[in-house]
């Protein structure tokens, strides 16, 4: 490679401040300027951007600044100096474009698959009795925020924890894996949840007395209704949710440099992040599994869709906030707990 043409720049030696006006050519795979001469792979070519001045970085610590970056690349061009893949795709409107959709797409399908099998495998890698303070402090939090002691009488809460450990029983008898750990919450709610039941990380499962009072004849949905909690207990739906926003939070924090914003509303998240679909979906598979293994009519659930219905209409801004934001559509749960399933053992 060989160029007699020469452009002008700023020469910092690395030694002192004040730059030496120079002049650059580049001759016999040699770069020439002030007196001095470095070999091509000595010396680092600056990448070209719309703006501002081309530098030139040298072995040793010097810098070749070049003030009309339009003559720098015009004789970059006369030499036969090429810019490398990224610079290209960075000057070019058309490749940058591309570019960005793939990264859209990549960062889309991670957010879509990648992030929740990451955060999966490592919720099968953290123990139960790790998951279970959690739990108990997002319960604490819940507590304060939303709920109220429950009006019931001792008896009456006793009375359902016994009919739901029975359920629990049945179910684990006739061969199928139930939650171990569980505490059966009662409390009564302000007017922003109602009717509502839900179950967070560790076993802990709540349900609210309006909930209780307007099920107080269809014991058989509220039976699924439990059981339908302890789905998203068994499948540890509230400690994959949470880790998986865990992780998107903690990116947040690493890239805006604040971990508070993570640790202080990572309770926040778990409680009132509603579960994704799919989760909602194995819950419920797992309700009328278990429902139906001790005898319990999972039919009677179309009557609590209903009552919540007339109660609410149709709108989306219903007050059920934690337990049912992101269940499936009413007429295909109502006709996935009526239809018939498999015979299965009443015990």
């Amino acid at each position: 490679m060989s160029a007699a043409a020469f452009v002008f720049a700023h020469w910092f030696d690395g030694q002192q401040g004040l730059a030496q006006p120079v002049e650059v050519r580049l001759q016999d795979g040699q770069l020439h300027f002030g007196g001095q001469q470095l070999p091509l792979h000595r010396v680092q070519w600056p990448e070209r951007l719309r703006h501002g001045r081309r530098l030139m970085v040298l072995e040793g610590g010097g810098v070749l600044s070049f003030p009309d970056a339009a003559a720098f690349d015009a004789w970059a061009d006369a030499t036969g100096h090429r810019p490398g893949l990224i610079e290209r795709w960075q000057l070019s409107w058309k490749l940058a474009l591309i570019a960005l959709a793939l990264v859209t797409t990549l960062f889309a399908a991670g957010w879509r698959w990648g992030l929740p099998w990451a955060s999966d495998r490592l919720v099968e890698r953290i123990p139960l009795s790790a998951e279970q303070p959690i739990g108990d402090q997002v319960m604490v939090m819940v507590d304060k925020q939303w709920l109220r002691p429950s009006q019931l009488s001792e008896a009456e809460q006793q009375a359902w924890r016994e009919r739901f450990a029975r359920m629990l029983a049945s179910g684990r008898a006739s061969g199928m894996a139930v939650p171990e750990h569980w505490q059966l919450h009662f409390r009564r709610t302000t007017a922003s949840l109602g009717p509502n039941a839900f179950a967070l990380p560790g076993g802990q499962m709540c349900v609210t007395d309006e909930l209780i009072e307007l099920l107080k004849d269809e014991p058989d949905a509220v039976l699924t209704i439990l059981a339908h909690e302890a789905g998203h207990v068994q499948h540890r739906h509230g400690m994959r949710t949470g880790v998986r926003a865990g992780v998107v939070a903690a990116a947040a924090a690493l890239w805006l440099g604040d971990y508070s914003s993570f640790l202080n509303g990572l309770p926040l998240l778990l409680a009132t992040n509603g579960y994704r679909r799919d989760h909602e979906r194995e819950a419920d598979a797992f309700a009328r599994e278990l429902a139906r293994r001790s005898g319990v009519d999972t039919a009677r659930m179309a009557v609590f869709f209903e009552r919540i219905r007339k109660r609410y209409g149709e709108s989306t801004e219903s007050p059920l906030a934690i337990a049912f934001r992101a269940h499936p559509a009413d007429s295909e749960r109502i006709a996935f707990f009526k239809a018939e399933g498999p015979a299965a053992p009443q015990n």
